[in-house]
């Protein structure tokens, strides 16, 4: 790798750091406190919806067993609820609560004031120029 794209990788890291610490301050915020392997839960849950418990693993890195005791604790915070497949009755389907939808809707409002408060902290062009770029690196990712 050359110097200069070093350079780039290490400037992104930190950005991308100072980024994540902002958009993980929400989280302290929000109640009821969340931790962050459960939050990832209730967040794959909601852009999946129905999905089932293998398909939850999955995408969460663990094993069945874990994933399932995460979600025995959500159910029992009442963030999510298991019911009857639609397609299956023997299948299980996971999906998130009203209460479960109200805490991420909270916790993306928070996050959003924070960002909106850093955003405005920063001069017109430079707003434009980080936005520009970040839907750069997301076409990037969806690339890859």
């Amino acid at each position: 790798m050359a110097l200069r794209q070093v350079d780039e990788v290490a400037e992104t890291e930190v950005a991308a750091r100072a980024l994540g610490l902002v958009l993980t301050r929400a989280n302290t915020d929000v109640y009821p406190k969340v931790p962050p392997m459960q939050l990832r839960a209730l967040h794959f849950v909601e852009s999946l919806e129905p999905v089932n418990l293998t398909r939850l693993t999955e995408e969460l890195g663990t094993i069945p067993s874990s994933t399932s005791r995460l979600c025995d604790r959500l159910q029992a915070a009442g963030l999510l609820d298991r019911r009857p497949a639609t397609t299956d009755r023997r299948e299980v389907e996971i999906v998130l609560t009203i209460t479960g939808r109200e805490l991420l809707d909270r916790l993306r409002a928070a996050r959003r004031a924070d960002l909106a408060e850093v955003l405005a902290a920063m001069p017109p062009q430079s707003r434009a120029a980080l936005l520009h770029g970040l839907r750069e690196f997301t076409a990037a990712t969806h690339r890859r």
